[in-house]
């Protein structure tokens, strides 16, 4: 039995070695769209000299009806397309949805960031949580974290790890709990942050292939994430202190663990940051719930279809900047408005990644666009499931596995779904489901295998955090701890979202399940 079990252990990290060189090996996901771009380029005078073609019914927007519409293949290599090349360029990466709104998060959050709000924040929970209720609130900073990129990552699963040691429990059970709210909670969270505008971003780019007049929210999938957060907190919790403590076993140490209060300028900070946080909340409340409420909509007095719902980006961004500067100033760590001014430039630097990957994106997403390709492709992917009766829920739960095995070599979430969505996005609308249904269960099945994904720009932090307290730990590892969380929110994710289609149930504001419903 002993040697069977060092075999399949063998097996499974040979595996994971394999996992891990085909991932490495793949080149910069900048370069596989400019790889992609070639190939769209390539492709679409191939199609044109074929004349390939589809009809479908489309959005008319002169007329506001739905009409039979007929889309050709158009060649970039033609005098007309290598014009639009040459010409659209620059317009192409500023006129890219996403860019905005994930500019304008960043600048607020990397103050709150910067200033060490959040950082204290955290920490200050964390102290003062009761014992029964350690796992639990732990996954839930670690999911509330994620608005603030690698907050959590730096500061939440390490002290993950001191926490439960001050508790006589096993480091490296608690690492496990905070990485599985950080990263496998990544798409769920009570907040909207940068990630929520990327995404729909590009979806509307996707959907306008289909109708050029939809326009998907930030919002579009916030209600649906909200109960997202108590599901992996409740299985998050389960999975740690029922299948990765106990398999952990109890560990021995002679280090005492002392999970650090925040010091008196921190308290002093925070005092500063809540208080100014309340007034804030309480002026966006004047401003939206009286039925004259200025951020309503004049006309009909709605919130769902008003100026507050358009404006819902630079709101939830003061939710952080507000507090972020006054528990600077407070806690001297501000002392003027350079000093403001340098952490919102210290924050965008750590999105230049992300500006070049969107530079070949939008490239790669236009050019997509204009050869009709994709609408090509998707109309006749959604007849073919549609004769093929694989339609609803079962697609829908394909698509969800999908993605989660995608996740684990392509470990960057927008450049899968800037990969996927132009796809997708038109050929699920073309069978009913909407754009804002899509791209839920994309970040479902993104989500579920973070943890697991050796690529995940963390992971390796990851690794070294747990080589702390096992000097043996490596990849396998931590894939091994990881595994049950990985499973577990795949699987109750699925069934949330079974129990939520069935119902019929709004995924956000004013984000419908199905697409002309």
């Amino acid at each position: 039995m002993e040697i069977k079990a060092k075999a399949k252990k063998s097996f499974l990290l040979r595996s994971l070695d394999t996992v891990e060189r085909v991932g490495n090996s793949l080149p910069h996901p900048a370069t596989i769209f400019i790889i992609l771009t070639a190939v769209v380029i390539l492709g679409s005078a191939i199609a044109s000299s074929m004349g390939l073609s589809v009809s479908y019914d489309a959005y008319d927007q002169a007329t506001g009806a739905i009409v039979e519409t007929q889309v050709v293949a158009e060649s970039l290599l033609s005098p007309d397309g290598i014009r639009y090349m040459f010409t659209s360029i620059v317009s192409n990466f500023t006129s890219f949805f996403a860019l905005g709104p994930v500019f304008v998060i960043i600048l607020c959050v990397g103050v709150a960031e910067g200033t060490g709000f959040l950082s204290a924040a955290l920490r200050k929970v964390a102290k003062v949580t009761p014992k029964k209720m350690v796992t639990a609130m732990i996954i839930f900073l670690g999911i509330m974290s994620n608005v603030a990129s690698s907050t959590g990552y730096v500061v939440l699963v390490p002290l993950g790890a001191i926490i439960f040691m001050s508790f006589k429990r096993h480091p490296i059970a608690g690492m496990a709990a905070a990485f599985a709210g950080v990263s496998g909670g990544w798409s769920a969270n009570l907040l909207i942050g940068t990630n929520d505008p990327m995404f729909a971003g590009i979806s509307t780019e996707a959907a306008n292939m289909i109708n050029p007049e939809y326009f998907v929210q930030p919002t579009a999938n916030w209600y649906f994430m909200i109960a997202s957060t108590f599901l992996i907190v409740a299985v998050g919790t389960f999975v740690t202190e029922k299948i990765v403590e106990p398999r952990l076993g109890e560990y021995k140490s002679n280090e005492e663990a002392v999970v650090e209060d925040i010091t008196d300028l921190e308290k002093r900070g925070m005092k500063w940051g809540v208080l100014s946080l309340i007034v804030y909340i309480a002026f966006i409340g004047l401003l939206v719930l009286p039925q004259n409420g200025v951020l309503r909509d004049p006309e009909t007095g709605s919130i769902l279809t008003s100026p507050f719902m358009s404006s819902i980006i630079p709101i939830m961004a003061c939710l952080f900047l507000v507090p972020g500067i006054f528990y600077g100033i407070g806690a001297k760590v501000i002392k003027n408005d350079k000093d403001v001014i340098e952490l919102m430039i210290k924050g965008v630097t750590s999105i230049a990644g992300f500006l070049v990957l969107v530079f070949f994106a939008g490239q790669f997403i236009k050019f997509f666009d204009y050869s009709k390709l994709g609408t090509i492709m998707s109309v006749n992917g959604a007849h073919f499931l549609e004769n093929t009766g694989f339609v609803g829920l079962p697609l829908i739960i394909c698509f969800i596995v999908l993605t989660a095995l995608l996740n684990i070599i392509i470990a960057v979430d927008s450049a899968k779904w800037v990969l996927m969505a132009p796809i997708f996005v038109p050929m699920f609308m073309q069978i009913g489901l909407s754009p804002e249904l899509t791209q839920l269960v994309f970040r479902i099945g993104d989500s579920c295998t973070n943890v697991i994904a050796p690529l995940m720009p963390f992971f390796a932090l990851i690794v070294a955090f747990c080589q702390k307290y096992e000097k043996k730990a490596g990849v396998g590892t931590l894939i091994t701890t990881m595994l049950p969380y990985s499973i577990a929110f795949l699987i109750g994710w699925t069934l949330l979202f079974i129990v939520w289609y069935t119902f019929g149930l709004p995924i956000g504001p004013g984000s419908p399940l199905f697409y002309g419903a």
